[in-house]
């Protein structure tokens, strides 16, 4: 398990550890605003395309091989621009990086889900979110800190270096798991079971929560600007968020383990606590913000490892890869779709609608959530 969990690292660490310093010290590599915004949406771009075509390749010829592809390119498109050194390059290197890490995070996924029975699945999930929330949380620290001692590139060869170890390491530890045999299944056949609510449900719990999440790292800080504070405690109200949902989510997925909790209570109060977060994000001043950071990070922490548990125990294993990539998918609309929620409606009120408006819609799931009633697995 620990590669997987070094995996999930990986992708989190390389995705806002590069995000995080593209608009600093980059020299003529981000000549402008959109310059920097197209190269931010590479690589999510390139993970919203193809995660559900890798997952479905990782049915099809086994997860460990795509997780190891994924792991070589991702550590070749890093060292493409720390030799290159071009803003051309860098524009090759950041898409290569998205489509490595769309092959390797829902293989990673899905071997987290096929070396753990049923009865571990949740702590195991829980400890995969964990090193994932962990490189969230450390991409930006550590990434500006390289960036500060050696240029950009200087990150470029860490990440390549890293994706390189981790993939040597998977290669010698992650036994060999083969494809298992399944019906043929027409696209009719992926459009119902995609549409079926034991799979919408988790997705759509994990959707929103990612959004939640991404609203919070992104217009948090504006909030404590906004209320007189400095970058430093507007970053420690970052942290908070992010560290908080570090550390429930393997708590979350050894209760669901032990029985102590249920996937549709825990993502209905999974939700309900970010809802409240996203409202105490509306109040004023630095109670309001660190409110928000820590019940939106508690909520988030609570549903992600219950959400992809949930998807394990009802999909078929010959089927895990694609429901991981299509769930991924989901997950990466929400990343995207939460900050642009926020901004619209801020953009015609204030912030502080913005907020509301994205916690009326997470009170919304919660109690979709709760009156959901799922059938025993199969």
């Amino acid at each position: 398990m620990w590669p997987l969990y070094a995996a999930g690292f990986t992708t989190a660490f390389g995705a806002h550890g590069v995000a995080a310093s593209l608009g600093g010290r980059t020299g003529d590599a981000v000549t402008s605003l959109l310059v920097l915004g197209g190269l931010l949406a590479l690589y999510d771009g390139a993970e919203v395309v193809l995660k559900p075509l890798f997952g479905s390749l990782a049915d099809r010829v086994g997860a460990r091989p795509v997780l190891l592809g994924g792991l070589v390119a991702f550590a070749g498109a890093s060292a493409l621009y720390a030799v290159a050194d071009s803003p051309g390059w860098l524009w090759a290197a950041r898409l290569g990086q998205g489509a490595a890490a769309s092959a390797f995070s829902p293989s990673a996924s899905a071997l987290v889900a096929r070396l753990n029975p049923a009865a571990k699945r949740g702590r195991a999930f829980g400890g995969y979110g964990f090193y994932k929330s962990l490189g969230y949380t450390l991409g930006p620290l550590l990434g500006g800190v390289l960036v500060w001692a050696g240029g950009l590139r200087l990150l470029f060869a860490v990440l390549a270096v890293l994706g390189a170890a981790v993939a040597v390491w998977a290669g010698l530890a992650v036994p060999v798991v083969p494809p298992l045999p399944k019906a043929r299944q027409t696209l009719l056949d992926l459009a119902r079971r995609l549409a079926d609510p034991v799979f919408l449900a988790p997705t759509a719990a994990l959707a929103t929560a990612t959004a939640a999440l991404s609203a919070g790292v992104g217009f948090l800080p504006v909030s404590g600007r906004a209320a007189g504070l400095g970058p430093v405690a507007t970053g420690a109200a970052v942290a908070v968020l992010a560290g908080c949902a570090a550390v429930v989510q393997p708590r979350a997925g050894r209760a669901l383990d032990e029985g102590r909790l249920t996937t549709r209570t825990g993502l209905a109060a999974g939700l309900t606590l970010t809802a409240a977060g996203l409202a105490c994000a509306m109040l004023p001043g630095l109670t309001g913000i660190l409110l928000a950071a820590v019940l939106t990070g508690a909520g988030t922490g609570l549903i992600t490892p219950l959400g992809f548990a949930a998807l394990a125990a009802h999909t078929p294993a010959e089927r895990l890869g694609q429901t991981m990539g299509a769930a991924e998918l989901g997950r990466e609309l929400g990343d995207a779709g939460g900050p642009l929620l926020v901004a619209a409606v801020a953009s015609l009120t204030t912030l502080t609608y913005g907020f509301g408006a994205l916690a009326a819609l997470t009170a919304l799931a919660a109690a979709a959530a709760l009156a959901h009633r799922r059938p025993p697995p199969s």
